[in-house]
């Protein structure tokens, strides 16, 4: 009896972790592009699942925690202005008892950089939170290398 009851404990617990996945919404994906011999521009992609978003790098504060790109200083560039983003969608939510700036499905953040070597690679991390109409997951950092040639 006791082989029984711990058989069926073990599945049980590998069922349920096997239901319990950590929820990945955003995915990001990276490149460069020169647009001279001494400027690039560095493209960071969010694609976003569907019923999801993540908020602008303009949100005020009291709101959810908005997108900040840091990148990691190098001799190799200097960038050129802020990180700029496209038109956001603009939305009252309750939760936050105040108007938030955000993007769904997808949306490219660029940055601007001057080149003080042909090749590099460009470092950071980007911060962002994702929400849907029920939840908001806690925010999460990501470290993105982005090679300029």
């Amino acid at each position: 009896m006791k082989k029984i009851t711990l058989v069926l404990s073990m599945v049980l617990f590998t069922i349920a972790g096997a239901l319990a996945q950590i929820e990945k919404p955003v995915t990001w994906a990276y490149s460069a592009k020169k647009v001279s011999k001494t400027e690039a521009v560095i493209y960071l992609k969010a694609t976003i699942d569907d019923r999801w978003h993540i908020y602008s790098q303009n949100v005020k504060d009291g709101g959810p925690v908005k997108t900040t790109f840091t990148f990691t200083p190098s001799k190799d560039i200097s960038l050129v202005g802020k990180t700029i983003e496209p038109k956001a969608i603009v939305k009252y939510e309750s939760t936050f008892k105040m108007n938030v700036s955000y993007f769904e499905k997808a949306v490219i953040f660029q940055q601007k950089i001057k080149l003080n070597k042909a090749t590099t690679v460009v470092k950071g991390v980007v911060e962002f939170m994702v929400c849907n109409d029920k939840q908001c997951l806690p925010p999460e950092e990501v470290e993105f290398s982005i090679p300029v040639k």
